[in-house]
């Protein structure tokens, strides 16, 4: 991908983005495969769809809508109170894959966003494996 052309203009800018988040949290909220990290939530997921999507949108390439309303996102520092292992970053990642799948991203788009998210969730392991 080119420094021009950024995963937010790859896949279609913010209403594709927040189709995304939203289906996202649509799977996690359903999937059994997700419990693990659907419990890791509160019950209403409207607070982490927003935190999500406004990352996302920098994250990506976008505007820095995380930066503007709530400063550095600190990560791995916001994340150290859950129990973060492997399976939970997989759960994470499936259910981010489906959404990418679910909201028509092509191929070669949830390959290389698959792979950039990949290597975010795995960062945000914060427990060592058995």
């Amino acid at each position: 991908m080119s420094e021009e052309v950024n995963f937010y203009q790859v896949i279609g800018g913010e209403q594709t983005l927040q189709r995304l988040v939203n289906r996202f949290y649509e799977i996690m909220d359903s999937e059994p495969k997700a419990v693990g990290i659907r419990a890791m939530h509160q019950a209403d997921l409207s607070e982490a769809n927003e935190k999500l999507f406004l990352f996302l949108s920098g994250w990506m390439g976008g505007p820095q809508l995380y930066i503007e309303k709530y400063g550095h996102p600190m990560l791995r520092a916001r994340h150290l109170p859950f129990a973060i292992d492997e399976s939970a970053r997989d759960q994470w990642i499936y259910c981010m894959v489906r959404a990418m799948h679910d909201v028509g991203l092509d191929e070669k788009e949830m390959l290389q966003l698959g792979n950039a998210l990949w290597d975010v969730a795995d960062f945000m392991r914060n427990q060592p494996e058995i």
